[in-house]
C-alpha cells in the first residue's frame, strides 16, 4: 500500500464517523526531552457514541513509525492491525474515555511537528503544521474538521525554551534535571500547562517550542477585553524582527474585522510566530499563527514583499472568525475558507491600512494566478468535489484562493458591500463555534440582499474556466459612438480554453480614458456601471458620446474575465501605457497584454519591449515585481531559442539602463538590479555584475544586503563566472541557516554536468529537508543552456513515480513540480508528460495532476514560440 493510500480518509468515512461520535475533549501530554528523533505523546479523549454506534467499532488517527499503547474505557485495545495511520477502537459505549500513549516522530518536511536545529547556536526549534490532516502526527485525534472539541495541552520541554500554544499558559513549573533512556545527558526541564481551548477543529491546534525570542504588546478588543499580543522568531534573527510593524497591522486588522464581522475577537490571546523551514506563507492556528520565516527581513527587500507580509498578516487574522470560529464541515468548502480570507485581507488593507492600492496588487498578483490556474487542464469549479484527503491536498491552488476571492469581489459588486457584510454578520452570529456548508452562508446573503443567488452560485461556483470580454465599438464619421457593446465568450473545453461552456453574469464598469491637455495623462472621463449577461450586452449610456482614446472594459476590476480591447483602444494603450494615470487601470492593461502573449496572439519579444518601455514609470512595487517575473517567463519559455539569446542580451542592457535611471536607493532600483542579474549573459554584463558584488562598481543608494549578495553571486555562478571558492567564502561570512540554504542553491546552479548530477542525486536520495530540497531544485533549474538539463528529463520521467510513493505529500509534490523538465520545451516532453499523467490518473491523482499541468505549460510555450517565430520582433537594445 502506498503512503498516500494508507493516510487517506474519504468524505464518506468522515461523514459516517461524525454521525457516530460527539467529541468532548482532548487532554494531550507531550514530552519533548527525548532526543532528536521522537517525542512522547499521550492523548486522553472523552467522547460519546450515538445510540446506533454503541457496540460498534471505529478508528482514531495517529501517524507514527511505532505502534502506541491504547486503552478504551479501562480495557487494553490490541494494536496488531495498526497500519501506521489508523488505530481501530471498540466496542464503543455511550460515553467513552480513550487513552493513546506512544512515541511520535519529529519531521523535517514541514508537516506535523517539525524539528529544526539553528546552525548559529545549535539550538532546537519546533513548530507544528497541521492543515490538512497532520495533527495526527503529534497526537491521537479524530482528524476531520467537523469533530470539534476542547483541547488542553501539557508540555514538558527544556526549561530555557518558550512554549506557545493556542491558549495562554495556565501554569509553568520547573522539574530540574531529568534523565530518560533516549537522552544521553540530563535536561533541565519544565512543564507548561495551557488553558483548554474553546471547541475548535484539530487542524488549527498548534504548538511552537524552542528558545524563540519574543516581543509582547496588547490591545483592547471590541468587548473591552485586553488581548495579549506576541511576536516571536529565532534568537539569531531577533535583531531583524520588525515587531512594531506587525503590531500596527494587527491592531488595524482587529479594528476592521471586529467592526465588519460584528463579533469580538473569539480567542484569549494573539501570538504570531515566524518559524524556520515553513512550507506555506502562514497558518491560521487559533491564537497562535505561524508564518514563513522569510518574512523576517534581514535587510532591504522590495516593498512588494513588505506588502505581501501585511496582506498575509491580515489574511490569517481574518481566519480567526471565518474558518476558526465558524468552520467548514468538510474540505469541499476549503475554497470558501481561503477565498474569504483572501478577499477580506485585501479589503482590510485597502480600507484600514496604508496599503490603499491593495486592489491593484490583488489584480496584478492574485488574479494573474487565478487566470493561469483556470486555463490549465486541471481547472475545476471553485466548489470542488473533494472525495478524500488526496483531493484536498492538491486543491490548495489558484482556484481555491485567487479565483474564489475574485468571484467574492464580483459577488460584493453584485449584491452591494453593505448587504454582503450584513449577511456575513448574520452567518457568524448564527454559526459561531460550529461547522457549516456553503448554503448556510448563501442563505444569509440572500436574506440580506434580497437577491436570489441560486443561479449565481451555479454558474460561478459550480462551473470552471474563465470567460473573455471583448469590446466592440461603432462610430460615425464625426467620431461619435453609435454603438458600444461587450461580447462575452465562454471557455470551450478545448486544451487551449479548458472549462465549462457557460456565459456568466457580471457586474462591472466600462471606463472612458482621454488625454488631459493640462497633464498629458490618459485620465478617466466617464464610467458606466452595468450588468453584463449573455453573449452581447449593449452599453447604452455610451451612445451619442465622442469616442475617447481608450475604452477599458472591467474598469476597477470588479469582474473576473479576460479582456480584449478594441483595436483603437489597444493602440492607444500600447503606445501610451505609462500615461494612464490610474495604477489599477494600467494593471488591467498589462494583464490584457500578458494574456495575449500567453494565448499565442502576441509576441513575447514585443511584450518584453512593452515592459522595458514603461516599467520605469510604475510606482507600485508589486506590479513591477509581477512584470519582471512575466519578463523572465517570456524570455525563458515563450521565445524560440534562436531568438532568446539576442533578446536576453538586449533586455539586460536595457534593465541596466533602468537601474541607472531609477532614483538612488529606490524600490525600483533594487528590483531592476535583481532582474539584471537574472538576465545578464554577455561578458560586459557579467563584468558589471561581478563589479557590483565585489564592490568595484558602485550603484548609488543600493543596499547590498547579505541576501542580495547571495542572489547576485548565484547569478554569477550560473553564468560560470564564480564557483566553489566564492560560494564557500560567502557561506563562511553568512554562517546562518539562510546562508546555508543560499549555498545549496548556488552549488546546484554551477553550470557543469557534475554539479547538476550531484544536486539531482541529493534530491532523489531524500536526504534533504523541505527547504533544502526546494533550494536545491531552484538552483538546479538555473541553466543558461537548456542542453545542460536535457539528460535529466529521462531521469525525471523514470523515477518520479517511485519518488511520489516514498515521500510525504509535501516533499513529493515539491520535487515533482520543481523537477519537471520545463526547460525542455518540445513535443516529446509534452507527449511523455501526457502519457505518464494518463498512466497515473487512477492510482496517483496528485502526481497525474502535476504532470498534466507541466504538460499544459509546455504546450502553451510551444504555441507562444510558434507565434514568435512567425512574427519576429527584435527587442531594442536601448530605450
Amino acid at each position: 500500500m502506498s503512503s498516500s493510500a494508507r493516510l487517506n480518509i474519504t468524505r464518506e468515512e468522515a461523514a459516517q464517523r461524525a454521525a457516530a461520535l460527539t467529541v468532548d475533549a482532548y487532554e494531550v501530554s507531550l514530552d519533548l526531552t527525548h532526543g532528536p528523533e521522537r517525542f512522547r505523546t499521550a492523548s486522553t479523549v472523552t467522547f460519546a457514541a450515538s445510540e446506533d454506534a454503541v457496540g460498534t467499532h471505529t478508528w482514531i488517527d495517529f501517524v507514527a513509525s511505532q505502534a502506541p499503547e491504547v486503552t478504551l474505557n479501562g480495557e487494553r485495545v490490541a494494536v496488531e492491525d495498526y497500519d501506521g495511520a489508523r488505530l481501530p477502537i471498540g466496542p464503543l459505549a455511550a460515553q467513552n474515555t480513550l487513552v493513546v500513549e506512544g512515541l511520535g516522530d519529529y519531521s523535517n518536511t514541514g508537516e506535523g511537528l517539525h524539528r529544526f536545529v539553528d546552525p548559529v547556536d545549535q539550538e532546537v526549534y519546533l513548530y507544528t503544521q497541521f492543515e490538512v490532516p497532520d495533527s495526527r502526527r503529534m497526537f491521537a485525534v479524530f482528524e476531520q474538521p467537523d469533530l470539534k472539541a476542547a483541547f488542553r495541552f501539557t508540555v514538558t520541554a527544556p526549561a530555557h525554551w518558550a512554549v506557545v500554544s493556542n491558549q495562554p499558559e495556565a501554569s509553568r513549573r520547573g522539574l530540574g534535571v531529568v534523565e530518560n533512556e533516549d537522552q544521553l545527558s540530563g535536561v533541565d526541564a519544565a512543564v507548561w500547562e495551557f488553558v483548554p481551548t474553546p471547541r475548535i477543529s484539530s487542524y488549527i491546534t498548534a504548538l511552537v517550542a524552542g528558545p524563540y525570542a519574543a516581543v509582547h504588546s496588547e490591545l483592547t478588543s471590541a468587548d473591552g477585553r485586553t488581548i495579549p499580543l506576541g511576536v516571536y522568531c529565532r534568537a539569531s534573527l531577533v535583531e531583524h524582527l520588525d515587531a512594531d510593524n506587525v503590531f500596527e497591522l494587527t491592531r488595524q486588522g482587529f479594528e476592521f474585522f471586529e467592526a465588519q464581522y460584528g463579533h469580538p475577537y473569539p480567542f484569549e490571546k494573539y501570538d504570531q510566530l515566524f518559524v524556520p523551514e515553513f512550507n506555506a506563507g502562514a497558518m491560521e492556528n487559533a491564537g497562535c499563527v505561524t508564518f514563513l520565516e522569510s518574512y523576517v527581513f534581514r535587510g532591504t527587500v522590495p516593498e512588494a514583499m513588505v506588502e505581501r507580509r501585511a496582506i498575509t498578516i491580515l489574511h490569517e487574522l481574518a481566519h480567526m472568525w471565518f474558518g476558526d470560529l465558524v468552520t467548514m464541515r468538510w474540505w469541499n468548502d476549503l475554497w470558501l475558507n481561503e477565498s474569504f480570507a483572501e478577499f477580506m485581507s485585501t479589503l482590510a488593507a485597502a480600507e484600514n491600512t496604508r496599503y490603499t492600492g491593495s486592489w491593484t496588487t490583488f489584480s496584478s498578483m492574485e488574479k494573474n494566478w487565478a487566470y493561469r490556474q483556470d486555463q490549465l487542464s486541471s481547472t475545476h469549479p471553485i466548489k470542488a468535489q473533494i472525495r478524500d484527503l488526496d483531493d484536498v491536498l492538491v486543491n490548495f491552488d489558484g482556484i481555491t484562493y485567487a479565483k474564489g476571492a475574485s468571484v467574492l469581489r464580483q459577488l460584493v459588486a453584485w449584491v452591494g458591500q453593505e448587504n454582503f457584510m450584513a449577511g456575513v454578520r448574520a452567518y457568524i452570529a448564527k454559526h459561531a463555534w460550529s461547522n457549516t456548508e456553503l448554503p448556510d452562508l448563501m442563505s444569509e446573503l440572500e436574506a440580506a440582499s434580497g437577491r436570489d443567488l441560486s443561479e449565481w452560485t451555479r454558474v460561478w461556483l459550480e462551473t470552471s474556466g474563465v470567460n473573455t470580454l471583448r469590446t466592440e465599438v461603432e462610430t460615425d464619421e464625426a467620431g461619435v459612438i453609435t454603438a458600444l457593446r461587450l461580447r462575452q465568450s465562454a471557455p470551450d473545453g478545448s486544451p487551449s480554453a479548458p472549462g465549462d461552456d457557460v456565459l456568466r453574469p457580471h457586474r462591472l464598469a466600462v471606463g472612458f480614458y482621454d488625454v488631459d491637455e493640462a497633464t498629458g495623462r490618459l485620465t478617466r472621463t466617464e464610467r458606466f456601471e452595468l450588468d453584463v449577461a449573455g453573449e452581447v450586452t449593449e452599453v447604452a449610456e455610451a451612445a451619442g458620446r465622442r469616442r475617447p482614446a481608450l475604452i477599458l472594459p472591467n474598469d476597477d476590476d470588479l469582474a473576473y474575465a479576460k479582456l480584449r480591447l478594441d483595436e483603437a483602444s489597444w493602440e492607444a494603450a500600447s503606445t501610451r501605457l505609462q500615461d494612464v494615470d490610474s495604477s489599477l487601470a494600467r494593471t488591467l492593461l498589462w494583464g490584457a497584454a500578458w494574456d495575449a502573449v500567453r494565448d499565442g496572439e502576441a509576441s513575447a519579444a514585443w511584450f518584453a519591449d512593452l515592459i522595458l518601455a514603461n516599467i520605469g514609470h510604475e510606482q507600485d512595487s508589486s506590479v513591477v515585481q509581477t512584470l519582471l517575473r512575466q519578463l523572465a517567463t517570456s524570455l525563458g519559455q515563450y521565445l524560440p531559442e534562436e531568438q532568446s539569446t539576442a533578446a536576453r542580451a538586449a533586455v539586460a542592457d536595457r534593465l541596466w539602463g533602468l537601474v541607472a535611471g531609477a532614483e538612488d536607493g529606490s524600490d525600483s532600483q533594487l528590483q531592476f538590479v535583481k532582474a539584471f542579474a537574472l538576465h545578464a549573459r554577455t561578458a560586459a554584463q557579467l563584468d558589471r555584475l561581478a563589479g557590483v558584488v565585489d564592490g568595484t562598481h558602485t550603484v548609488p543608494g543600493l543596499d547590498l544586503t547579505t541576501d542580495l549578495r547571495w542572489e547576485l553571486l548565484t547569478a554569477l555562478v550560473a553564468a560560470g563566472r564564480a564557483g566553489e571558492a566564492e560560494i564557500a567564502a560567502a557561506e563562511r561570512e553568512d554562517a546562518t541557516a539562510t546562508g546555508a540554504l543560499a549555498a545549496i542553491q548556488a552549488r546546484a546552479a554551477v553550470p557543469t554536468a557534475e554539479a547538476k548530477q550531484a544536486a539531482w542525486d541529493r534530491v532523489m536520495a531524500g536526504e534533504l529537508s523541505n527547504t533544502e530540497q526546494r533550494q536545491a531544485l531552484i538552483g538546479f533549474a538555473r541553466a543558461h543552456e537548456p542542453a545542460l538539463l536535457a539528460p535529466f528529463a529521462d531521469a525525471y520521467f523514470e523515477c518520479v513515480e517511485a519518488m511520489w510513493d516514498s515521500r510525504s505529500h509535501e516533499m513529493a509534490e515539491t520535487a515533482a513540480v520543481l523537477g519537471y523538465p520545463a526547460a525542455q520545451v518540445s513535443e516529446e516532453t509534452a507527449q511523455r508528460a501526457t502519457a505518464l499523467s494518463e498512466k497515473t490518473a487512477g492510482t496517483r491523482a496528485g502526481l497525474s495532476r502535476v504532470l498534466a499541468e507541466g504538460r499544459d505549460e509546455t504546450v502553451r510555450a510551444l504555441a507562444a514560440r510558434g507565434h514568435a517565430a512567425a512574427h519576429v520582433h527584435e527587442v531594442s537594445a536601448s530605450a
